[in-house]
């Protein structure tokens, strides 16, 4: 009796791990199956947080007419969700996405944009292409003089191995590298907008998976030994070692701009396409977030008065969330910032150009 219960707990335990693997294929090396049992590790806990501060995941909506965010994405899962939230609140809202037309169709979905005070722009964006990173940036400077809120949301998880334009890794030029430059870009018109009492902010939408990530500077593609899941989670510890050093430049110079890092919570949405999971969608319907509860610590950060000033955070489920040991070494999070200024050719960073 004993040995068929034990059999059954491997058996469960064996089909667990099969269908949340990050990638639909099976691991083929140590560091393959180590990254996967660090992925279904933080999974686990992830899941157990999200429940455990369901009743903390709330975020006020308040009417704020005279206020511009610009948000990369938007037109599908959390993305449009916030937008929705911003759009409540009577902001004008730019998203800046690949399709504006299907954006601005996917919007008007869920809001009906000929009723609501909100002002929706929709201009083209392919965050991974910094070309269009900088056309796109050169286009708002130009009409918004002012930005209130940036939230760097635009993203893609576990996809196969590819290269942009750039000769980047997809991971880390859309999660990262790309927003790092567009925040270059528009941060003259954040310091702008910002005032005392009132701190323009950037929102950079990380991960929880920042935990297990490293960034690998001897091969930021990773073109010796590309994982899916190891290419996720570099993107997004890169985007909290960014926020907790761009915060100590802008504190230094006394900029009213703060800087927040959020993770969502694991949320149902089409970022999952590329892992085991779209197997077992009803799983994912019954245990991870809606993309409605997802879209909470995002707007939180970006409108929340509580947080006022309190820039270089890292928020989950609208609170304080634990974050990699790298991020707290100042040495470590100005390492990669002068990395990412050096590849992207930045002297002077934050001066738009």
């Amino acid at each position: 009796m004993l040995l068929i219960l034990t059999l059954i707990i491997f058996g469960l335990l064996v089909f667990g791990f099969l269908i949340t693997k990050t990638t639909k294929e099976v691991p083929k090396s140590w560091f393959e199956w180590k990254t996967e049992f660090k992925y279904q590790y933080l999974g686990m806990v992830g899941l157990i947080h999200d429940w455990q501060y369901t009743s903390r995941d709330r975020v006020t909506l308040y009417k704020q007419p005279d206020r511009i965010a610009v948000i990369t994405g938007g037109n599908r899962g959390i993305g449009l969700r916030i937008v929705e939230k911003l759009l409540a609140c009577d902001m004008t809202v730019v998203m800046g996405v690949r399709d504006p037309a299907g954006a601005k169709t996917a919007v008007g979905d869920i809001v009906d944009l000929t009723q609501t005070k909100g002002k929706l722009i929709c201009e083209q964006l392919d965050v991974g292409d910094l070309k269009s990173v900088r056309t796109f940036a050169q286009r708002i400077a130009a009409k918004y003089p002012k930005i209130d809120v940036l939230l760097n949301n635009a993203g893609i998880m576990f996809a196969p191995f590819k290269l942009t334009a750039d000769n980047y890794e997809s991971h880390f030029a859309i999660n990262y590298l790309g927003h790092f430059l567009l925040t270059h870009l528009l941060l003259p018109q954040l310091r702008a907008a910002g005032r005392d009492g009132k701190n323009a902010r950037i929102v950079n939408v990380s991960s929880c998976v920042n935990l297990i990530g490293s960034i690998n500077y001897k091969d930021i593609n990773g073109l010796k030994n590309y994982y899916p899941g190891a290419a996720y989670s570099q993107s997004k510890l890169a985007q909290i070692l960014f926020t907790r050093h761009l915060q100590s430049l802008l504190d230094a110079e006394k900029s009213h701009v703060q800087v927040i890092a959020v993770h969502p919570g694991i949320v149902d949405t089409e970022l999952f396409e590329h892992s085991a999971t779209t197997s077992v969608p009803f799983l994912k319907k019954i245990l991870f977030k809606t993309p409605e509860r997802g879209a909470h610590t995002v707007v939180y950060a970006a409108i929340e008065p509580s947080i006022e000033g309190q820039g270089g955070i890292y928020l989950s489920n609208c609170g304080r969330g634990p974050f990699h040991a790298s991020a707290k070494s100042p040495v470590k999070c100005e390492r990669l910032f002068d990395f990412s200024c050096d590849l992207l050719k930045i002297k002077e960073y934050g001066n738009g150009k």
